[in-house]
């Protein structure tokens, strides 16, 4: 899964498909400090611990750098940036039944203005699962021999100590 690298200086708007899933009964926003650990054990439950730390760290930033979806009271999507380096975009993730909605188009867009408002230029998408989404959706580029990056000798849950 190679790094991508994003132009924030032209990043497609954001504020209509924030309203259009706002009018579908989906809010896109930050995160708040009291949404803390619901949100780091939704992430673990329904991704990973690795991520729950990560975006544990996200809450650690002023301002967070946590957004969430959600609907009807409860997280279906969230996106961090800052958390396990600065200027990565990541981890993110969207509950199974709300993909391909846009929720996670509009959690990137939001991320990633906010990076752009708190004065970078770029941003890096760490360890890009669906390289594909970020090409169409933001026009990102792989960066080559990217891979492990800094990821390397990343404890991996489940990864036996004696392997």
């Amino acid at each position: 899964m190679p790094d991508m690298l994003v132009k924030l200086y032209i990043l497609p708007e954001a504020k209509s498909l924030i309203d259009a899933l706002s009018a579908d009964g989906i809010d896109v926003r930050r995160s708040l400090a009291p949404e803390k650990y619901l949100i780091v054990d939704w992430v673990r439950a329904h991704f990973s611990a690795g991520w729950a730390s990560e975006t544990d760290v996200a809450y650690s930033n002023h301002p967070i750098t946590c957004w969430v979806a959600t609907h009807e009271g409860k997280c279906i999507g969230f996106a961090c940036t800052d958390a396990t380096t600065r200027n990565f975009f990541g981890p993110t993730g969207v509950y199974e039944n709300y993909r391909g909605k846009g929720v996670g188009k509009a959690l990137l867009l939001a991320a990633l203005h906010d990076m752009r408002a708190q004065g970078y230029g770029y941003a890096i998408i760490g360890a890009a699962g669906p390289t594909e989404f970020y090409e169409k959706a933001v026009g990102a580029v792989a960066i080559p021999d990217s891979w492990p990056g800094v990821y390397n000798g990343l404890m991996w849950e489940g990864r036996d100590a004696e392997e």
